[in-house]
């Protein structure tokens, strides 16, 4: 139980990098599309599919072991609503998460072309509902029992 703070915050930052990083890369990525050089919008696609996709991807996937190993360490069952919601709400997290990389690879293949609006559309649908689901996800981490 002496381990459960540090536990605790590794399961916590993970989840906190991971909403501001999708946020950041948003407004990256909107701001690149709106200002008009393709050179730069490609660049940056690129190293958001080859670096923070992945790196997001694995911060993403570390929120479940944690968060095991924090319920195992309290004790409490794993028939928690809480905890069976959160998963399910994670398991579609995952599926928004792998069809925002597939319409950025989409958007990358036109190579400097203007998107159109409906991949711009479904990239900002899926990034609202990856941060949508991050920040459900969390209140229902804060209104577990203690």
């Amino acid at each position: 139980m002496e381990h459960y703070p540090l536990l605790k915050m590794l399961h916590m930052l993970p989840g906190i990098l991971l909403l501001v990083g999708v946020l950041v890369h948003l407004f990256m990525l909107w701001k690149a599309s709106r200002g008009g050089d393709a050179a730069i919008l490609q660049r940056k696609l690129k190293r958001t599919r080859l670096i923070s996709m992945p790196v997001l991807g694995l911060l993403a996937l570390s929120l479940p072991v944690t968060g095991w190993l924090l319920v195992d360490l309290i004790g409490l069952p794993l028939s928690q609503t809480w905890l069976l919601l959160s998963s399910v709400l994670f398991g579609v997290l995952m599926v928004a998460g792998l069809l925002l990389a597939g319409r950025l690879s989409t958007w990358q293949a036109l190579n400097g072309a203007p998107a159109p609006t409906r991949l711009l559309g479904f990239c900002a649908v899926y990034a609202g509902l990856i941060v949508l689901l991050l920040l459900v996800i969390m209140g229902l981490m804060g209104a577990k029992p203690a």
